[in-house]
């Protein structure tokens, strides 16, 4: 389950990629201006930004340039109908990862926002790498040392939320928020239980907690 957040100003066009993005399983926030965007970008962690040119307030090349000058490195996909070559030179020339150019088909939307992930997580093939162990997010299988290890279905989430962010810290809040629905019960220490178990069948260094702060997979050497 990835988190996406979406900047588009046409609410018909907004509604419509937001109910399809949801039904594919991943969380999205939506905003409708360039203000709205950055507080939601220096408020949250995300995993994608889906982002129009043609803001009321301010430019989506300006919103590319700030978020890169801040060093941040969260992908970001282009929405515009703005379709010369200039326009999608200098959007990726600022830092954009790829530019799709609107109207657009919804199957095309998502396979370039797989693709995103995928390279922003260093995936090939459907799996994640980190030293000894693998996970195939296709099979759900995961091996260590080529011995394959039983994960529960939340294990399993829950891993590779932190295998697809190493080098992150996430706080029990940002876990929970991606591991559940909203409308289900979550017991205060589920996200604990969770990593417990996965420390107990894949060893206790594999994901550090930072006390009061939240819980990360190291960067692999």
């Amino acid at each position: 389950m990835s988190r996406l957040l979406l900047v588009e100003d046409d609410e018909l066009l907004g509604d419509g990629i937001k109910k399809v993005l949801s039904q594919r399983g991943d969380q999205i926030a939506w905003v409708t201006d360039g203000r709205s965007a950055l507080a939601a970008l220096a408020d949250d962690i995300w995993d994608l930004l889906l982002l129009d040119l043609n803001l009321p307030d301010m430019s989506g090349f300006d919103i590319v340039r700030k978020i890169r000058s801040a060093k941040n490195c969260l992908p970001i996909l282009i929405l515009s109908a703005r379709d010369e070559i200039h326009d999608r030179v200098r959007a990726l020339d600022y830092g954009a990862d790829d530019y799709l150019i609107k109207p657009f088909d919804v199957e095309e939307l998502s396979a370039r926002i797989r693709a995103l992930l995928r390279r922003a997580a260093g995936v090939t093939d459907d799996q994640l790498h980190h030293g000894e162990l693998t996970m195939n997010t296709s099979t759900r299988v995961v091996l260590l040392a080529g011995n394959q290890i039983p994960l529960s279905a939340r294990e399993f989430d829950l891993l590779q939320i932190l295998l697809e962010n190493r080098g992150r810290v996430l706080s029990r809040n940002q876990l929970e928020e991606r591991l559940y629905a909203r409308w289900d019960e979550v017991t205060s220490n589920s996200v604990e239980v969770h990593i417990h178990n996965i420390r107990k069948k894949l060893g206790s260094d594999l994901i550090r907690t930072l006390r009061g702060v939240g819980y990360l997979i190291d960067k692999a050497d």
